[in-house]
């Protein structure tokens, strides 16, 4: 084959001129090309052709073209031919070194520079100036979002009153929503609707907006204040601005209301450190859901009010007694004192005066036989109770204090004693007992100083106890679960008591503990340990019952029986006495272990030196309240001594005006468990052997008590926010 890179003809020269003006005309029509592709099957089409990378040659030469290689050229793109013929224009075989050189420059050049870089080289056809490209059209994905975009599904009527609910979510919301949970609930509730009001259609009011109005403004029937939930004019908002804002302010009143009827209007921590109820408060999202879709919605907005027995028979008497107040009542006679005395030894039969007065006074306190004249037993009770509940000294006397007493307007503190007990039973948990076991709980009343066991609704047993004296023994308020009772308790006497009572008596009398049947100890870190081994004498009785809580109180029998008899039983360092502990063991443990037929007597027989502990299957709650005002078996309502003072301190911070921020936590300082070192007096015997060490040291009071580690903090409902804290 002959070869044609030497000696080359003159046709040889024109064949070369011709590619080389090919390749010209190629990319001058390549550089004309810069306006967008429009079609799909355009962009389709470029998107199809390979495009290698650029290859550093040089300019193609004679030497280029052999017979054997006649397609090694058909694979270049139009691009790198155009950056190729711009250096072959006019050049030498002495250029290439250049033209290598030209070909890497592109690649260092912004776009914004390779788009105005001079064209001098080129030939005139080169230098056109190209068209303006035309603005970028819009991406097809957000073209075809807006072609799916669903049409709004609010009425035209509503549309003005939704669009200005959206500006005020951007800008205004926290006017009506102080907490940033409900803000964030109201406002993805408002968005999932497109902004659409809940509380009008057309400017009218909805039977949704009616029903709530309706439950706000009778707030006070369940013992809370209207004024707190305010409740726009919507007769008066004509403009989509103005019912956009009575919207906001009738939702914010609807969401306020429902927290407080729940959880009340004051946190628990506000009034003192020894009270542990568990939370629940609402979930706004919850509530916006619940009575934006209910059939009755201030029924729906009632029910978040507390549904127990208690709380609605109070509800009632506070009925009662605010339509009683305007009611003028019959006034009592001045006359001498009249009191009953039971019949003695001396005296073998009962003193009881006649008087005419009685029958009014047994009108007054509700008692039997309302026509009988005589001061008998059951009226002398009826006004020893009365007296109590009226910070009187109980004599069972009808003095002249007495008389004046019940003579005095005191129906409106009657009602802020109702009131305040029905705040508490906001605090408590809306179920009361274990559903396993036929809704059983245990529920004592501190003020009445009694003790019931519940199951199914009903009261299962009841008993008298002794609880914590008024001051620092005072019995906290608490929900715990009893998960077991243990027969013949150890005594672990709690450091308060050591260290405030004990060692000091130590100081007077080194045998004190030995005559009182006391163990002392001393603990691996210094600390001392006094117990009393399980026995007849023991402090805790025969049996001690176990709700394990951080206040390391409990409920347990008692060798001294003489204080039941008393009506005044706050007599303990807060721990709980019960009367009847065997009868009490057993109704519990059948209750949870139906088919072990315990009995009294069966429990009893278990009595000895030994520790037994029996295990609930199932642990039944057990509910410590303070309730001074609630409505016997008999329908009549009941007031006892506020002891501890926790009516006067509840209405004080209620009418102090703080309203929301007495709902935040207050920090209390929380129990100690720690054993500080202490010196015991000369003379004194240790009972560990003389080793002065006990083996079980480094133990906790709480875990010497209840076993197990201290107390966890309670768990948080799912989805539930840590509430605000303020230290106080």
């Amino acid at each position: 084959m002959r070869d044609y890179s030497k000696g080359c003809s003159g046709f040889d020269r024109v064949l070369m001129a011709v590619a080389a003006t090919f390749l010209t005309v190629s990319a001058a029509a390549a550089a004309q090309s810069t306006s967008p592709r429009d079609s799909v099957s355009e962009l389709a089409i470029d998107a199809a052709v390979p495009r290698p990378e650029p290859a550093n040659v040089a300019p193609p030469t004679a030497a280029d073209f052999k017979a054997d290689a006649p397609k090694a050229e058909t694979t270049a793109s139009v691009p790198d031919a155009t950056r190729a013929s711009e250096k072959t224009i006019g050049s030498t075989s002495t250029d290439t070194p250049k033209a290598t050189e030209a070909a890497k420059a592109p690649e260092d050049v912004k776009p914004s520079e390779a788009a105005t870089a001079p064209a001098a080289a080129a030939p005139p056809a080169a230098t056109a100036v190209a068209p303006a490209a035309p603005p970028a059209a819009a991406p097809a994905k957000d073209v075809a979002k807006d072609i799916t975009k669903p049409a709004t599904t609010v009425a035209s009527s509503d549309q003005p009153v939704a669009e200005k609910l959206r500006d005020m979510f951007g800008a205004k919301a926290t006017r009506y929503f102080d907490r940033k949970g409900e803000r964030a609930a109201v406002e993805k509730f408002y968005t999932a609707r497109d902004f659409a009001p809940i509380w009008t259609q057309g400017g009218a009011t909805t039977a949704a907006a009616k029903g709530v109005i309706a439950r706000l403004k009778d707030a006070a029937s369940d013992g809370l204040d209207a004024a707190d939930y305010p409740v726009p004019d919507f007769a008066a908002a004509t403009s989509p601005d103005a019912l956009a804002e009575a919207e906001l302010k009738l939702t914010a009143s609807m969401l306020d209301y429902a927290r407080q009827a729940q959880s009340g209007r004051m946190h628990w921590s506000q009034v003192t450190g020894d009270i542990l109820y568990p939370e629940h408060p609402t979930d706004p999202a919850e509530v916006l859901a619940n009575i934006s879709t209910a059939k009755n919605a201030s029924a729906a907005l009632d029910a978040y009010n507390p549904p127990h027995k208690g709380y609605q028979e109070l509800k009632k008497k506070l009925a009662e007694l605010r339509g009683e107040t305007a009611t003028p009542v019959q006034p009592i006679g001045e006359g001498p004192a009249l009191r009953f005395a039971k019949a003695t030894k001396k005296t073998p039969n009962p003193t009881v005066m006649d008087d005419p007065r009685v029958p009014l006074l047994r009108a007054r306190l509700n008692v039997e036989n309302p026509a009988d004249t005589k001061y008998d037993a059951a009226v002398a009770d009826a006004v020893r109770k009365y007296q109590a509940s009226n910070d009187l000294k109980a004599t069972g006397v009808l003095d002249e204090a007495t008389v004046r007493a019940m003579n005095s307007p005191k129906r409106d503190r009657h009602i802020d004693t109702v009131l305040v007990n029905m705040e508490r039973w906001r605090w408590l948990p809306r179920q009361l007992g274990a559903s396993a076991i036929g809704n059983a709980y245990v529920i004592l009343n501190i003020p009445d100083y009694t003790l019931k066991v519940m199951q199914n609704g009903a009261q299962v047993w009841t008993t008298r106890v002794v609880v914590g004296k008024p001051g620092n023994h005072a019995t906290p308020l608490l929900t715990e679960t009893m998960k077991y009772i243990t027969v013949n308790p150890t005594w672990n006497v709690p450091p308060s008591i050591i260290y405030n009572e004990y060692l000091p008596a130590l100081q007077q009398d080194p045998t004190v503990l030995d005559r009182m049947g006391l163990k002392l100890t001393r603990n691996a870190d210094g600390s001392i340990h006094i117990a009393q081994p399980p026995g007849e004498a023991n402090a805790l009785g025969r049996i001690r019952f176990n709700f394990p809580n951080k206040f390391l109180v409990y409920q347990h029998d008692t060798p001294d029986k003489n204080l039941f008899g008393r009506d005044e039983r706050a007599f303990s360092h807060g721990c709980m006495r019960v009367q009847n502990p065997d009868q009490y063991a057993a109704t519990l443990l059948n209750i949870t272990m139906p088919n072990e037929h315990y009995t009294p007597e069966k429990v009893r027989g278990m009595y000895g030196r030994s520790e037994i502990d029996l295990k609930f299957p199932t642990p039944i709650p057990v509910n410590i309240t303070y309730q001074t005002a609630f409505v016997d078996d008999a329908g009549k309502l009941q007031l006892r001594k506020d002891i501890y003072g926790r009516d006067a301190q509840m209405m004080q911070l209620l009418r102090g005006g703080k309203n929301k921020d007495l709902e935040q936590v207050v920090a209390r300082a929380q129990p100690s468990y720690s054993r500080p070192r202490a010196d015991i007096p000369q003379g004194v015997a240790f009972n560990d052997n003389g080793s002065r060490m006990a083996s079980n040291g480094g133990l906790s009071f709480f875990e010497r008590l209840f076993g197990g580690g201290a107390p966890a903090p309670q768990p948080m409902a799912p989805g539930q926010r840590p509430r605000r804290t303020v230290t106080r």
